[in-house]
């Protein structure tokens, strides 16, 4: 039985590049919600990993593949053997004004729809996954903070984050969008920065990382974050690398969430 009003899923007759597209009618979002999804080719593949991919401000489900190219990028890295064969399914933040945070908002819960309605649409109706599919979260900006926030807080659904060119609190979001922050006010404290959630969950981690531009415009919050983590003896993964808060960059250091993904599921086997 379907965990959801309506589904929809692109024809295999039409499809291109090992690109599939969803929506479904999501409780969560009291709306539709889209996700493009990169399914490997191959015999018999079943329970593969998923990866979740969050796009930042402005953005939609979309980006991700039209802006880097990732799932050409992951069926060369899949062919060459780099990688094991993983799904990445790319949603849509629920297109609240110019970005939802990933955040329970305005009895629209956002974080729900991620980290719930997106797993189960892929589990539901791309064959290649399963119920036992693990499951990892990454994103860029407004995604970077989704992906490490949600990923720490549901370290019982994740085994592991990645975030690049992080937005680090949600005071952050004020670079980007016009909107009062007060329109992001959250009951949980938690939910409120990357810091305030690892802080929480500190005693139940999942494996993460996150890097940054160092001329990027959130490069301070980044480098603030790892202190904290440092100065606490948080272990964690920090890079950074040159460049700025913009495509190439994320387009240059994707492969690098991809293979610490890889490696922990290496490590799992």
């Amino acid at each position: 039985m379907s965990k959801f009003k309506t589904t929809e899923i692109s024809d295999p007759r039409f499809e291109s590049n090992n690109l599939r597209h969803i929506t479904v009618k999501s409780a969560h979002l009291n709306n539709r919600g889209d996700i493009t999804v990169f399914v490997p080719s191959g015999e018999n593949l079943t329970n593969l990993p998923i990866v979740i991919l969050l796009h930042g401000v402005y953005g939609s489900h979309w980006l991700w593949s039209q802006k880097t190219g990732i799932h050409l990028k992951m069926k060369t890295w899949i062919e060459n053997g780099e990688i094991a064969p993983m799904i990445i399914a790319m949603p849509s933040d629920g297109l609240w004004r110019d970005g939802s945070g990933y955040l329970p908002l305005e009895n629209t819960d956002f974080e729900k729809w991620i980290v719930e309605d997106v797993p189960n649409a892929v589990v539901e109706l791309i064959p290649q996954a399963s119920d036992t599919s693990k499951l990892f979260i990454a994103g860029l900006s407004m995604g970077g903070f989704g992906a490490l926030r949600l990923g720490i807080k549901y370290n019982d659904t994740f085994s592991a984050a990645s975030g690049l060119s992080s937005i680090t609190t949600i005071e952050e979001m004020k670079l980007f969008t016009n909107e009062d922050l007060s329109v992001y006010t959250q009951n949980e404290n938690e939910n409120e920065s990357v810091y305030k959630t690892i802080l929480k969950h500190k005693n139940s981690l999942p494996p993460f990382r996150f890097d940054c531009g160092t001329d990027d415009l959130l490069i301070e919050g980044n480098r603030k974050l790892h202190q904290q983590l440092t100065d606490l003896n948080i272990e964690h993964i920090y890079k950074e690398h040159p460049g700025k808060h913009e495509w190439p960059y994320w387009e240059a250091h994707i492969k690098e969430t991809i293979q610490f993904f890889n490696n922990i599921l290496n490590h799992n086997r």
